[in-house]
């Protein structure tokens, strides 16, 4: 190994204390889709502590931000970008602890870290910091660009920054996110890169409930009658949630894996009162292998909501939230990240984290395993490899396999996407699998999470420098990209290019009031039982 990478490591180990405490900042933080804001502030007060050049609000939207630092030249060497996420779940609200309970002063229905994305930011934050002192230190050039990506969880950012430029003139893209599936463990994408993700809303309204029908000329308020019989939008709104259930199996073969989720955003309307709502909206999301899926369940879902809005005596209108396109293989850059890689190894979890693991179990009525991780979590496996057996489970004339909005990002720069294990339990034989919130507690504990953050940062680094003082790789690498580009169609954005990121909508958040600062779906009496 290098100076310049055993310089790098050394970094991440000797500041590994502060970066486990960056990572517990965000992970308690836990701010939802579009509303990130404190998350947002704190990296871009952290980056322009060490030098970086920082814009706020990039590409339009509040909690996004991209920073630059440039080492010899504004024309000198390299450009190099990867990124941080930092958006969480509502609905998974879980302390860093052994047993289940949310975070203090929370509702349960509050975000947590799922995947998750507050050690994938500050893994990559890490990594960028331990190549930026390395850089200066053996006088290496080049242009590190970090970008803020938030409400991935509903593939919202990425698009925006793509069609604003961002990634332009970008030589070289790594993308890292913790292992959520097998065989992706430790291990770098080959030929199979995430598919197409389409999310849209419809909003129902109606405007004119008292031209529903009939008004009794007999009735003792008969100027208000028929308006108060109106079906209204939450009938139009559940019309077609039940449409869409109805022929949801047969919107494509039931071959390749595809999803299709629903989410009903509120409108306000708490009083049930006698009058018809005027405003419903819901939102599906949908992954599926490839463009052609996604357009014709977008086709059926158009229908529908056409249907159930004439049925309801209502408008609907259409508005996206994303809409990605496949991703793009890149094997020159995938053999330097998985050389980086195999040099730092697998993750391991040693005696305190064995320790934590068993006393989950024990939490759960189980006997504590002596080993408690999936074996899979601490060794590494080739992308070669790795790929043969995703393949097992797809038809050979599939391209792509489920979903993440990195994808927008390989048609704009060669990009890197690699997987470095979270600690997860193996399943003991006969048992049912673990509930949800074990895995998520792992990944807010720092003596399990902390292995993934380190390795994940070191590979970073050294992927970065490696790449930085090989322009011989970057041009095989943009060769590369051409010609995958081309083979696949040479597809434009999928979104216009004056496309912005809906952040209008009522998306769940923290709030503060009088009441202090609390989850805006408040705790209530029935669930405090």
């Amino acid at each position: 190994m290098d100076a310049a990478k055993e310089s790098a490591r050394a970094w991440v180990d000797e500041h590994m204390p502060e970066v486990s405490a960056w990572h517990r900042i965000i992970w308690e933080l836990a701010e939802p889709a579009w509303r990130e804001y404190e998350s947002a502030r704190w990296y871009v007060d952290t980056l322009r502590r060490h030098g970086f050049t920082v814009e706020e609000g990039s590409g339009g939207m509040p909690t996004a931000f991209y920073a630059t630092w440039t080492n010899g030249g504004a024309d000198a060497g390299p450009t190099l970008l990867t990124y941080a996420e930092y958006d969480a779940v509502p609905g998974n609200c879980q302390a860093a602890a052994t047993e289940r309970r949310p975070r203090n002063g929370l509702s349960v229905h509050a975000p947590g870290h799922t995947d998750p994305h507050s050690a994938l930011g500050i893994s990559t934050l890490a990594g960028v910091l331990a190549a930026q002192q390395a850089m200066l230190k053996y006088g290496i050039p080049g242009k590190l660009v970090y970008t803020g990506e938030p409400a991935e969880k509903v593939q919202g950012s990425k698009v925006v920054h793509g069609l604003r430029g961002y990634y332009d003139n970008v030589d070289a893209i790594l993308s890292f996110h913790p292992f959520y599936m097998l065989p992706l463990c430790n291990t770098v994408r080959w030929d199979t890169h995430c598919g197409a993700y389409y999310s849209r809303i419809y909003t129902f309204t109606c405007p004119e409930p008292e031209t529903w029908g009939y008004a009794d000329p007999d009735s003792p308020i008969p100027a208000s009658h028929s308006a108060a019989r109106a079906p209204g939008a939450n009938a139009a709104l559940f019309t077609m949630y039940s449409l869409t259930k109805t022929t949801q199996d047969s919107m494509l073969p039931a071959t390749g894996g595809w999803s299709l989720s629903e989410a009903i955003l509120t409108a306000g309307q708490a009083t049930a009162d006698n009058l018809p709502a005027s405003i419903a909206q819901i939102q599906y999301s949908w992954r599926v292998p490839d463009v052609a899926s996604a357009e014709a369940v977008l086709a059926v879902l158009d229908a529908n909501a056409e249907a159930a809005a004439r049925t309801a005596h209502c408008r609907v209108e259409k508005r996206w939230v994303a809409r990605n396109r496949p991703g793009l293989a890149n094997h020159t850059l995938a053999e330097v990240t998985w050389a980086n890689l195999s040099e730092v190894g697998a993750p391991r979890f040693g005696p305190h984290a064995v320790a934590v693991a068993q006393r989950l179990q024990q939490a759960l009525g189980l006997t504590p395993d002596e080993q408690p991780f999936l074996p899979e979590t601490q060794r590494t496996i080739a992308p070669w490899d790795a790929e043969e057996l995703l393949r097992r489970h797809l038809p050979p004339e599939q391209r792509n396999w489920t979903s993440d909005d990195y994808v927008e990002m390989t048609w704009y720069a060669p990009t890197a996407r690699f997987y470095i294990a979270r600690p997860a339990l193996a399943v003991q034989p006969g048992r049912p699998g673990y509930p949800s919130w074990v895995m998520n507690a792992l990944g807010g504990i720092p003596e399990t999470i902390d292995p993934m953050i380190e390795v994940a940062a070191k590979v970073v680094a050294g992927t970065m420098l490696d790449l930085l003082r090989s322009p011989e790789t970057l041009a095989r690498a943009a060769e590369e990209h051409r010609r995958r580009r081309a083979e696949a169609g040479d597809l434009p954005p999928l979104l216009p290019k004056d496309f912005t990121a809906p952040i209008d909508y009522r998306w769940p958040e923290y709030i503060t009031t009088a009441r202090g600062r609390e989850w805006w779906i408040p705790t209530t009496a029935e669930e405090s039982r």
